[in-house]
């Protein structure tokens, strides 16, 4: 048997995932957003950790309480872990729906985020360009979802996300081509999503709404991390003065095949 967790289980996970150095994780951890599921609710020998698409696992992989949380998915899961074993149980139990490959990490050192370089670079808008903070407006905006529905997605709902999350947008001719927001909060900082409309890329626009966003963040003594899926994300934070630190396998599993 597989049991959800509650507020004092969840107290229980801390030690078990540690070692994954992920904001997401914490976001469940710190009690903001996320489900967990265990094998046994005094004391669990084996977890599950889903927010979003987001699942991560920690404890023994071999019991049969875990075969049982790696069936216990959405529709389309980013599986993460933090051993070979692990590793190796999601690629027998998904053999032929699992898809191994990078994602990328960075230091998570606010020093590293120089706040006149981030000021220079948000004062390159180009003309008939407006940045603004996300309201209830902008967040209600078919141009703003359409760029991205983990925007929001992690919220109860847009008044939720709008009360307790943060993102900023750029807008052209009235319609959002550019936002990053807060694709998950924690209890010091959030985890970055960002997406620009593809007729409007190579404008500089994803590393100016960034700027924004993480000057916010360094305002208010928060941290905003950001996790890589591909090299143009790697190369963007790198411009806004994040250091890399590592690479890591993080497995694609199809759940409706």
């Amino acid at each position: 048997m597989i049991y959800e967790a509650n507020n004092e289980v969840r107290k229980k996970l801390v030690p078990m995932f540690e070692n994954i150095d992920s904001t997401i994780v914490l976001s469940y951890l710190h009690g903001h957003m996320g489900t967990a599921w265990v094998d046994n609710l005094e004391n669990p020998t084996v977890a599950q950790i889903t927010v979003g698409i987001f699942v991560f696992y920690a404890g023994d992989p071999n019991t049969q309480e875990a075969e049982k949380l790696l069936y216990n998915l959405p529709e389309f899961t980013l599986a993460i872990v933090d051993s070979e074993e692990w590793k190796n149980r999601i690629e027998t139990v998904h053999n032929g729906a699992v898809e191994k490959f990078k994602r990328y990490r960075f230091e998570k050192d606010p020093e590293h985020l120089n706040r006149t370089h981030l000021h220079n670079i948000m004062s390159s808008l180009p003309e008939d360009y407006e940045i603004k903070k996300v309201d209830n407006n902008i967040a209600n905006l078919p141009s703003f979802h359409e760029l991205s529905e983990d925007f929001v997605s992690q919220f109860d709902s847009i008044d939720d996300f709008v009360n307790r999350g943060v993102g900023y947008a750029i807008l052209h001719e009235g319609q959002v081509v550019c936002a990053a927001t807060s694709f998950s909060i924690y209890d010091d900082g959030i985890e970055i999503e960002i997406a620009t409309h593809p007729q409007f890329r190579r404008k500089g626009l994803a590393t100016i709404t960034a700027s924004a966003l993480i000057l916010y963040c360094l305002d208010r003594g928060l941290y905003p991390s950001w996790d890589a899926a591909n090299s143009e994300s790697v190369e963007l934070a790198k411009k806004l003065g994040y250091i890399f630190k590592e690479s890591y396998d993080t497995y694609f599993i199809d759940n409706i095949k």
